[in-house]
């Protein structure tokens, strides 16, 4: 791969240097320093609270992740979907919760390799993430862009986890249109949301008031009928949720 490669915000930057083992290795001790040298322990602690979670913190916030990723990029450009996979992986398995960040930094920034093909790779980073700030970057960004551009194949992949055993995988069957706007599918949001509107479940009864409120934005109407409709079934967060703009639209 020669020439320039051109990012999800239409930066133009050259290509980087083929991904070798050597500079994939490279790569994670170049993070690894950058992030142990902003490391404030203070702040880790401080983030593995809000976080409730024992996985350890560098204490490097976002601002700090950003300036990483950009210093990545220009070293090391996957070329082929096995070598996009490699990357993420390569951050995503290591210990720290910044690493992991920036796994699904990378995962997005390569946006060629955002397609069907890598389901189950998200998949995995959802199983395993298991908390809020992971699954909804990968639902809302990753599973997102995969439904957008390719809604047959993705759909046959993503429709069984509306009801899977997993919470996270149903959180993001739910969340995974947020943001398509027009292109949202709105009986299969609809549907989602019915078919998990009785979970006591705190992460599903929020992740269907996002849902409602988000689309609100697009199609009112059809959130207030909806929310209408289901008022005794939703659960008083998710109706309280997904109405919080259209109260005047409510029945």
């Amino acid at each position: 791969m020669t020439g320039t490669a051109v990012t999800l915000s239409g930066v133009t930057t050259p290509d980087a240097p083929p991904l070798t083992p050597e500079r994939l290795r490279e790569s994670v001790e170049y993070a690894q320093r950058e992030l142990s040298a902003q490391a404030n322990p203070e702040k880790a602690e401080g983030m593995q609270w809000y976080m409730k979670t024992e996985m350890p913190f560098y204490g490097v916030q976002k601002p700090g992740r950003v300036v990483i990723v950009r210093g990545l990029v220009k070293q090391v450009e996957p070329a082929t979907p096995k070598e996009y996979r490699e990357l993420v992986l390569a951050f995503w398995n290591l210990p720290h919760r910044e690493e992991k960040y920036i796994a699904l930094a990378l995962a997005r920034h390569f946006d060629d390799f955002v397609t069907p093909d890598q389901l189950d790779l998200y998949r995995r980073l959802i199983v395993e993430g298991a908390w809020w700030d992971f699954v909804d970057e990968v639902a809302t960004k990753l599973i997102r862009s995969n439904v957008a551009g390719f809604p047959t194949d993705t759909w046959s992949i993503v429709d069984p986890w509306i009801d899977d055993a997993d919470m996270w995988l149903r959180r993001t069957a739910i969340l995974c249109q947020i943001g398509l706007k027009e292109a949202t599918d709105t009986d299969r949001l609809f549907a989602f949301c019915r078919a998990r509107m009785h979970e006591k479940e705190f992460f599903i009864r929020k992740a269907i008031g996002w849902a409602l409120r988000e689309y609100a934005k697009t199609d009112p109407e059809a959130v207030a009928a909806f929310a209408t409709a289901n008022k005794e079934d939703l659960s008083g967060l998710s109706y309280r949720e997904g109405t919080k703009h259209i109260k005047e639209l409510l029945g």
